[in-house]
């Protein structure tokens, strides 16, 4: 007879309703890691009529914001200065002229909400979490993130960082050593000003990546876009195999995780309109968990190396993977000697990789710089600011003040993680590690969106509950949706100064207030999907579960 966790796979039921059998919901019950060969039950048979309601209004929805966000990034996107698309009349009208620019900021908002409420219409369209949903979710990962894999590069301007690192390579600098502003003509490459001194924070992987996109454009900007967009996707393509399969392992509807992670318009904006090397290390690292849980760790333990090997702060898993290692009964002393193991093979590729491209460990002087930087909706950046202000008026140097706060929040993040790798059930050793992963990114002073959506995967394969649990999350994506919406907007003339302009300026309150405007209509006029944003008190009788 199946344990209990592993009767029902979780999430038979569409969002927005709630289960009779509250306790199948429970995380503390689903995110186990089971035996050699367990799966979950996937699949529900209707009692009568399709799994899912009409996906195609849904997905359209989507597309079509999707595709107002690609033409809206014509406008406002990131392009590099010596981009031959500033020379085309298409781009000239729409980001040097007032109504160019104007539409090109609707077209935006409004896509990006869009995009948002339709991720929201599909989930309420699926009956039963079987084959058809994830069909359907599959479709839209795929409509959806098609136009932006021809969008010009939004809401960040990584990408231009990553050409410039690539292009210290190419010409034989050290990136661990020098800032982009060593190469000449560098504020011609498009990237922030943050990195013509910051050291690089990437793993040799990524490195070696920049380095063969740079040789092979011959550093064309649009060129090396795509191919780190390629880059990207493949990301994404890792997250699309291996959530499903995480969540079958832990008793969780496959198909419901994948809707919540990859159908997620925080995701797909983040990794391919974004471009963020995030996807890539998300991807590999959910990989490795897949085949470390599964009893093939070695092979875990090498894509998560690789996952590190992008961006180093993957370096988390491997306590975990160690006690998946070491086995269930393991006592204090097997664990020690699969922890020593795990880092032993880690750290050793790490360092074959170190030898062949001859620039060492240098990405540890890079991950200080988050750190060094705080946000106001992060909770221990808000905190830094406020003890910061009421130190200045005392006349006290408030700088000081701050520090002390985010070194704080730093230190109750270890100790998050040292509590979650030294105890805990066994059967509960990857949420440990998504409850550990959590501390780390919202104990830190600044947290960006894709940081967010590292956490969506972990957290939809253990199990998110279809209460507060998943209206946090929609609440979470609508804002960080409206806030990139307004953060990030390239609008002529940009000034690189302290000094950010009018034009700038009166274009994020715009690009905000038509955001907000929309997410206030999702969460309270909208009569679809209001109702995912309110306690409901329906009780929903399941179909049979084969």
């Amino acid at each position: 007879m199946p344990p209990p966790w592993r009767r029902v796979p979780q999430g038979l039921e569409a969002p927005g309703q709630n289960r009779e059998r509250e306790r199948l919901d429970d995380p503390e019950m689903t995110a186990r890691v089971p035996a050699a060969g367990e799966r979950a039950s996937a699949t529900a048979a209707p009692a009568g009529g399709a799994d899912v309601d009409n996906a195609r209004s849904p997905l359209l929805a989507g597309f079509i914001g999707s595709m107002f966000m690609m033409i809206g990034s014509l406008g406002v996107g990131w392009l590099a200065p010596v981009s031959e698309l500033r020379r085309m009349p298409l781009f000239i009208w729409m980001r040097a002229e007032a109504v160019g620019v104007a539409l090109s900021i609707i077209l935006l908002a409004v896509g990006g909400m869009l995009l948002v409420r339709a991720w929201l219409r599909l989930g309420q369209r699926v009956r039963v979490w079987g084959g058809e949903a994830r069909k359907a979710t599959v479709m839209a990962v795929a409509a959806w993130g098609l136009p932006m894999m021809f969008s010009v590069p939004l809401f960040s301007r990584d990408v231009y960082a990553y050409i410039g690192q690539g292009r210290l390579m190419v010409e034989g600098f050290n990136p661990y050593e020098n800032g982009i502003s060593a190469l000449s003509n560098y504020f011609q490459l498009g990237a922030d000003k943050m990195w013509t001194e910051a050291p690089v924070p990437y793993g040799q992987l990524f490195l070696w990546i920049e380095q063969f996109v740079v040789w092979s454009t011959n550093v064309q900007p649009e060129a090396s876009v795509m191919l780190f967009r390629l880059v990207a996707l493949a990301g994404v393509v890792l997250c699309v195999i291996y959530v499903p399969r995480l969540a079958e392992l832990h008793g969780v509807n496959p198909h419901r995780a994948l809707w919540l992670t990859a159908a997620n318009p925080l995701f797909l904006t983040n990794f391919i309109a974004s471009v963020h090397n995030d996807a890539l290390m998300i991807g590999l690292a959910l990989a490795g968990l897949y085949y470390s849980a599964t009893h093939r760790v070695v092979r875990g333990v090498v894509l998560v190396t690789l996952s590190i090997a992008v961006k180093p702060i993957t370096i988390v898993f491997l306590p975990f993977i160690g006690l998946l290692w070491a086995g269930k009964d393991a006592g204090w002393l097997r664990k020690f000697v699969f922890w020593g193991l795990t880092a032993g093979l880690s750290l050793g590729l790490l360092v074959l990789m170190s030898l062949v491209n001859g620039f060492g460990f240098g990405w540890i002087n890079g991950l200080s710089a988050p750190g060094s930087i705080s946000i106001w909706y992060a909770p221990v950046g808000l905190i830094g600011m406020v003890v910061a202000s009421l130190a200045n008026s005392f006349g006290l140097e408030g700088a000081v003040f701050a520090d002390v706060v985010f070194d704080g929040g730093k230190l109750l993040a270890v100790g998050i993680v040292a509590w979650q790798i030294f105890r805990g059930d066994y059967d509960r050793v990857m949420r440990r590690l998504t409850l550990a992963f959590a501390a780390v990114v919202l104990l830190a002073p600044m947290i960006q969106s894709w940081y967010v959506v590292w956490l969506i995967p972990l957290f939809a394969v253990t199990g998110i509950r279809n209460d507060w649990q998943v209206k946090a999350l929609y609440f979470v994506v609508s804002f960080f949706m409206i806030y990139a919406i307004s953060d990030q907007l390239e609008v002529f003339p940009y000034l690189q100064t302290e000094d950010l302009g009018f034009a700038l300026a009166l274009a994020r309150v715009a690009a905000a207030v038509t955001g907000l405007l929309f997410g206030l209509y999702l969460v309270f006029w909208d009569p679809r999907t209001r109702r995912l944003f309110r306690k409901t008190h329906e009780t929903v009788v399941e179909r049979p579960v084969i």
